[in-house]
């Protein structure tokens, strides 16, 4: 049985509203935004990595930095491949993590009255500073789309010698019998 957490529910379902006081510790943002709706989205990436030669990461020994990506090693095109894919995958999942992170932003910021007490002056001013993180969360959503065509790119550009080695790897055919043959 799970143990209770702190904001758990009096019914013991182990279902409690972890962020029961974010829109008070916010200042109640989402009164700020008018009548929308704001959906509770969790975004978790999993990674599962599979070192097949030993150590603990790179060519030097050590983990990659980031350990987001892959190590650039180019050497075969399964790992131009699964770069391109790891890269795609996790910018998508930033995208996402950015741009609502972008949201709950201006509805924050929303809530900070204008010093200057202009009309929808608190509204412009967290516009103004949501926006770039907004286009950051585009740049990310580019980067995912990059990914893909640079994996497309590269079977276009080098179908002649990848087809050559897979042609190569492909076992010899078994000689048939006809047995029309008498």
């Amino acid at each position: 049985m799970a143990t209770p957490t702190r904001n758990s529910t009096a019914s013991g379902d182990g279902k409690g509203n972890k962020f029961a006081n974010a829109g008070a510790a916010a200042g109640g943002f989402i009164g700020g935004l008018g009548s929308s709706f704001a959906p509770p989205i969790n975004v978790s990436v999993n990674r599962t990595t599979h070192n097949h030669g030993g150590g603990s990461g790179g060519r030097d020994g050590r983990p990659h930095a980031e350990a987001l990506l892959p190590s650039p090693e180019f050497t075969s095109p399964a790992q131009v491949r699964q770069y391109c894919n790891t890269l795609r995958a996790a910018a998508v999942a930033l995208s996402i993590e950015v741009a609502m992170g972008a949201e709950i932003l201006k509805g924050v910021l929303t809530a900070v009255p204008d010093p200057q007490g202009r009309a929808f002056g608190s509204r412009v001013r967290a516009q103004k500073v949501a926006r770039k993180l907004q286009r950051s969360a585009d740049a990310l959503r580019d980067a995912a789309k990059n990914a893909a065509a640079c994996y497309a790119t590269f079977q276009q550009e080098y179908e002649e010698e990848i087809n050559r080695v897979r042609h190569r790897a492909r076992r010899p055919q078994v000689p048939q019998i006809n047995w029309a043959e008498q």
